[in-house]
C-alpha cells in the first residue's frame, strides 16, 4: 500500500463525511479499504513470523514455524 492509496482513503473519508459520495466512490473507497486491511494483515504476518518467544525454562517457541505448522493442518 503507497502514500497515494492512503492519501485517496483519506480524501473519500473527508469528502464521504462532508458532501458525500457518489456509488463509484464508495466502492473505490471499499476496494482501497480492503487492499489497506490486507497489507496490514500480511505486515503483521510476517512481524510474528520473525519472533522467538524465549520461555523462563530456556525453551523457545517459534511463532513463524508454529504458524506454517498449523497452516499446513487446516
Amino acid at each position: 500500500m503507497n502514500e497515494e492509496k492512503i492519501a485517496r482513503i483519506n480524501e473519500l473519508y473527508h469528502k464521504s463525511k462532508s458532501e458525500g459520495l457518489s456509488p463509484e466512490e464508495t466502492k473505490e473507497q471499499q476496494e482501497l479499504r480492503k487492499e489497506y486491511i490486507d497489507s496490514v494483515r500480511n505486515n503483521l504476518k510476517g512481524q510474528l513470523d520473525n519472533i522467538t518467544i524465549v520461555n523462563p525454562d530456556g525453551t523457545t517457541r517459534d511463532l513463524g514455524r508454529e504458524r506454517a505448522e498449523k497452516k499446513r493442518l487446516h
